[in-house]
């Protein structure tokens, strides 16, 4: 071979191995800015009953954050099996889900509890704001962090696949026993 073609085939290899990296590492974060093993970062949000709620009152319990929005298809699809999967089982336990709406009025929140069928709490976040302490402020929602009792993220989602939810759904029932 030339020395040519072998700038030309190591040129490609580096390219290849470049975009497979950075395919992978913005795979692993999935948009996330935090990562499991991280604190949470504590937020206050009111919620759709006119309660207030702040992430930092609920340390000793298990806590599942749901980043959801009406117009997402994926979260509609995904909020029923959190409801009946999740949410009834560990209602009454040391265990507590906020779904968070990003960035819609308090009517359309109420309104999308309502035809999800879901009863867990919904919380209001206007701009974004709690959204981009857990993830990037373009990334989507239909994301779920899971969060220990010593405040610590155990587990985050991204989009609903069912295999991804059967083991974030193990993870809750094992640190909530």
């Amino acid at each position: 071979m030339k020395a040519t073609q072998l700038l030309i085939i190591a040129w490609v290899f580096v390219c290849f191995c470049h975009s497979n990296i950075f395919a992978q590492s913005e795979n692993n974060n999935r948009g996330y800015v935090v990562n499991v093993g991280d604190l949470a970062p504590n937020f206050e949000a009111k919620l759709t009953n006119g309660k207030t709620f702040k992430l930092s009152d609920h340390k000793g319990k298990v806590v599942m954050l749901q980043f959801t929005a009406s117009w997402c298809s994926v979260c509609r699809k995904e909020m029923p099996f959190i409801e009946n999967e999740i949410w009834k089982e560990l209602s009454a336990k040391d265990f507590v889900l906020i779904g968070i709406d990003r960035d819609e009025p308090l009517e359309k929140a109420k309104e999308f509890a309502e035809q999800t069928g879901i009863t867990y709490p919904l919380a209001l976040d206007p701009k974004g704001k709690i959204f981009q302490q857990y993830a990037l402020k373009d990334a989507g929602v239909t994301r779920n962090v899971i969060i220990d009792r010593d405040g610590k993220i155990i587990y985050l989602t991204r989009l609903f696949n069912r295999e991804e939810f059967d083991t974030m759904k193990r993870n809750i029932f094992n640190e909530v026993k």
